[in-house]
């Protein structure tokens, strides 16, 4: 099979592991990359070309972009990927608000026979896909309800750099950023909340975005999902408890770059209210490797070598999961009055 020949916009700490993720697959070749930090044109040691903008990496010979940047212009270098006919892989949030995601897609449905594919990274952990087998077996039952905690102690860890506090950049703050993970992983199990009520903060840092993001949602089944977002996790926590008729399953912990958020680990509880007296048996399993991000660029050189629809991740994921992002922002209504934030079902490819 002919390599497919990759360029990467962005080249911080997400788009060097994009590149990590390429140099490992067999069926890609890492071409060129983009970055602000660069004054010049130039070439790495490995014969990887650089350059300090985007549309100068456009115009080499590429099949595919990967797109790692700020928020205010991701969207705009996919839509200019698309048009420049080459397969698009974007890291998540597809922009700074839906009308961005939608922009997007109008683009790809004129160029059907390119992919577009969003970087929810934590769908391919390893974890969440013995969790998702597990439910979709239908063997413990129906989802009852779901409690996600997903929390940080600043919104900007590790010397990032501070973007995630400028709205005009990021569009949102930890909801937005991290919390969204916990969105997606919510929708995919349980499907569409149509009805959201929140409570959206930004009262401890300060900053024009929030720092915590309380919901509480309901599908049109009837399951709930409750859900922090935040940045005054002092403890950095990964949680989610899926409770079952006949168990509950519980995705703790999360194997990450910094590795701040203790073991990943699946819980799975089989329930028998009738003898275990809330005291019931349980299996525990611990992964301590994370190919998460290699399995997510294999699925989508997949869909472009077999010429398949993106198996999980696609721009229609992307767009319900920043729809309901924007209804636990639109549901609050003093955050709804200060940041004139619109109903985001009235906005639509």
């Amino acid at each position: 099979m002919k390599k497919l020949k990759i360029g990467i916009a962005g080249y911080g700490v997400v788009g060097k592991r994009r590149k990590a993720c390429v140099d490992r697959n067999p069926h890609l070749e890492m071409v060129a990359v983009c970055d602000r930090v660069f004054d010049q044109a130039g070439v790495f040691e490995d014969g990887v070309r650089y350059y300090p903008d985007y549309r100068s990496l456009l115009a080499q010979d590429i099949d595919i972009l990967i797109v790692c940047l700020t928020n205010e212009v991701a969207p705009d270098v996919t839509i200019a990927g698309l048009e420049k006919g080459l397969h698009v892989f974007c890291e998540k949030p597809p922009g700074r608000n839906v009308e961005d995601i939608v922009q997007v897609i109008r683009t790809e449905r004129a160029h059907p026979a390119l992919k577009l594919m969003y970087g929810f990274n934590h769908r391919y952990h390893e974890s969440v896909q013995d969790a998702l087998r597990i439910v979709r077996s239908g063997d413990m039952g129906s989802i009852i309800n779901m409690r996600g905690v997903y929390g940080k102690s600043k919104l900007v860890t590790f010397n990032q750099p501070d973007w995630r506090t400028k709205r005009d950049i990021a569009g949102g703050g930890v909801l937005l950023d991290q919390g969204i993970h916990m969105v997606d992983l919510m929708r995919l199990f349980a499907g569409e909340f149509t009805e959201v009520h929140s409570f959206i903060s930004n009262r401890h840092w300060g900053y024009d975005v929030e720092d915590n993001a309380y919901a509480l949602m309901k599908t049109d089944s009837g399951v709930v999902g409750m859900l922090n977002s935040s940045a005054t996790q002092w403890r950095h926590r990964f949680n989610l408890d899926i409770n079952l008729d006949k168990g509950s399953i519980i995705l703790g912990g999360f194997l990450s770059g910094t590795k701040s958020y203790g073991s990943e680990t699946l819980t799975v509880v089989m329930a028998d209210p009738d003898h275990d007296n809330g005291d019931p048996k349980e299996q525990r399993t611990q992964y301590n490797k994370d190919p998460s991000w290699d399995e997510e660029v294999t699925s989508f050189v997949d869909s472009i070598v077999n010429n398949k629809p993106v198996a999980s991740g696609s721009s229609d994921d992307a767009l319900q999961t920043m729809k309901l992002v924007y209804k636990i922002y639109h549901a609050d209504p003093v955050w709804r009055s200060k940041f004139q934030i619109s109903n985001p079902d009235q906005c639509n490819p």
